[in-house]
């Protein structure tokens, strides 16, 4: 047992207290509310990639969000190279290695090909695979998108956002993963958006995913957009009218794999409290006052007890020979 200002833990008592959860603001799917804001410690300042080169095609320069990320990357003191034609050029380099670094360290805005606006399955997780962007500036040696996509690793961002955006709506409903299957209908028809690339990554140089979170939130059917990713930088979508209609999962490992084998990446830290900024508000939070007139805020009840059944119930289960000695 641990004993803390709410007094000791009875570890004979039921630990499930059959609080059924919040529902979901956007399809009426039952989940429940965790709030992880107050863990988060002060943010330190965001990884960001600067990328050496940044070109952009003509036809993507035609679209409204074309313009708009290239006038976004000139504020931050970086140079657009406007095509002369609409494929990318000048990423060959002598040698492999340095074709490589060429292409990792050149972003270029271009129009989603055809096959990219023509939405592929991706069970068993979302519905849809919708792509906004392909290709990461990050260097993780284990990354699949090397044996994904072809040519140079070039990053490419979509300049025809509003327009893939707009074209979402016909594939609602007609997934096989979570629109169609009763044990999951409540989440609604579920877009995945990192599948190859890395959202946060290329944010402070886009705004997509803060467009796409807008996009969503103002949409009124049962859908949910999805994206996982190994940066931090949250801060921009803190507050965002997402109308409980985004998931965000960050990417962890122990940390000798992140300092070892995720190159470019925030550090797993940094990830962890980007999650924590990312969580819910105070309001659903217990106040606490310690004996010396400290405050700290602790999950309510119910919470605790929800997530303590879970522990036990894993540890139990995975690492039977486990004896949990305090809960606090």
């Amino acid at each position: 047992m641990s004993r803390d200002d709410a007094g000791p833990v009875d570890v004979d008592q039921p630990l499930a207290v059959g609080v059924p959860p919040a529902p979901h603001d956007a399809s009426g799917e039952r989940v429940p509310t965790r709030d992880l804001s107050g863990l988060a410690p002060p943010p330190r300042p965001a990884r960001r990639w600067t990328p050496k080169r940044v070109v952009a095609t003509p036809a993507a320069l035609e679209h409204p969000h074309g313009r708009r990320i290239a006038e976004r990357v000139a504020t931050l003191g970086i140079e657009v190279e406007r095509l002369r034609g609409n494929r990318v050029t000048g990423l060959r380099g002598e040698t492999a290695r340095e074709t490589y670094a060429r292409a990792k360290s050149t972003l270029a805005i271009v129009v989603s090909p055809p096959s990219r606006r023509r939405l592929q399955p991706i069970a068993p997780s979302p519905d849809w695979r919708v792509d906004l962007a392909e290709g990461c500036p990050a260097h993780c040696q284990y990354c699949y998108l090397a044996g994904s996509l072809t040519g140079p690793p070039v990053t490419r961002v979509y300049a025809d956002l509003d327009d893939i955006l707009d074209g979402l709506a016909d594939y609602v409903g007609r997934g096989t993963v979570t629109s169609r299957r009763a044990a999951r209908a409540g989440e609604g028809t579920t877009f995945e958006a990192s599948c190859y690339t890395d959202p946060l990554a290329l944010e402070h140089l886009t705004g997509s995913w803060q467009r796409a979170v807008r996009h969503f939130g103002g949409w009124d059917a049962p859908v949910q957009l999805r994206w996982t990713t190994k940066y931090d930088d949250v801060d921009g979508f803190v507050g965002l009218p997402h109308g409980g209609r985004t998931r965000v999962r960050f990417s962890v490992n122990c940390r000798p794999v992140t300092t070892r084998f995720e190159g470019g990446t925030s550090r797993v830290e940094d990830r962890v409290a980007a999650l924590r900024r990312l969580a819910m508000d105070e309001a659903s939070r217990t106040r606490r006052h310690g004996k010396f007139g400290a405050v700290k805020y602790v999950y309510p009840r119910e919470t605790m007890s929800e997530l303590r059944s879970w522990f036990d119930r894993e540890l139990a289960a995975r690492l039977p020979a486990c004896r949990v000695l305090y809960w606090t």
